[in-house]
């Protein structure tokens, strides 16, 4: 057991999905898990693990932010030798060409955190995703039909953006803006793993459009098919 997560040694697998929704991990577990055990509930923040066609996998939520989500990510590479996380996540498009419901893989993230900032001691580290793993979500995402763009986003530690700071990280050719994936693409450096984030696109900063807290919760499943191919591939 870790400070945060209740599992056992051997209860995790050694790759992971990584939603910031605990009842999205849920829903992955119930509905693309065989024989899934929920190996977590401490605060809320569901873990489960099964296999997925026939390769053992698991889920667990990180709530929301780089803070949250670095105390998870953290316990799991150092207490639980995880080697593969993919975080499954929505994202805001700063683009009018990519729509709702459409996938970005993450190839780099940007961000306006302090946590790097303190890490590197105000050196500028660039977070990026493991080929490898972004070449087989690619792939995966193609063969199943899903609408995918590739490249930068922005973890932002700031939700309402009164400031519509977006406007400068969409200059500079960022497609989407969310609030993890820098933070977890740092981590997977330290630890030597392999990381990546898979973002649904759940509402346009730039058109104002969004789809529905229901739908962010219990649907999006190009985003876990392409994820758990790329995970097991």
């Amino acid at each position: 057991m870790s400070i945060h997560i209740g599992a056992k040694k051997g209860e995790i697998a050694d790759r992971i999905l990584l939603p910031g929704d605990p009842l999205r991990a849920k829903f992955v577990a119930e509905n693309f898990f065989e024989n899934a055990v929920c190996y977590n509930e401490v605060r809320g923040m569901l873990g489960f693990t099964g296999t997925y066609k026939g390769v053992k996998v698991s889920v667990q939520g990180t709530g929301m932010g780089l803070p949250s989500h670095s105390i998870y990510v953290t316990e799991l590479f150092k207490d639980y030798d995880v080697q593969k996380a993919i975080r499954i996540g929505t994202a805001g498009s700063l683009r009018k060409d990519i729509p709702l419901r459409a996938l970005v893989l993450a190839m780099a993230a940007s961000t306006d955190s302090g946590m790097n900032t303190h890490r590197f001691e105000g050196r500028h580290y660039a977070p990026s995703a493991n080929w490898n793993l972004l070449k087989h979500a690619y792939e995966a995402a193609q063969k199943i039909g899903a609408e995918t763009f590739v490249g930068g986003v922005a973890s932002s530690d700031v939700f309402y953006d009164e400031k519509e700071t977006w406007k400068l990280w969409a200059e500079y050719g960022v497609l989407a803006v969310e609030m993890e994936t820098a933070e977890l693409y740092t981590l997977a450096a330290k630890y030597n793993r392999e990381a990546l984030s898979i973002l649904t696109i759940s509402d346009s900063v730039v058109t104002g459009e969004a789809t529905s807290a229901e739908e962010r919760q219990l649907t999006f499943k190009q985003m876990m098919e392409t994820a758990l191919e790329a995970i097991i591939a």
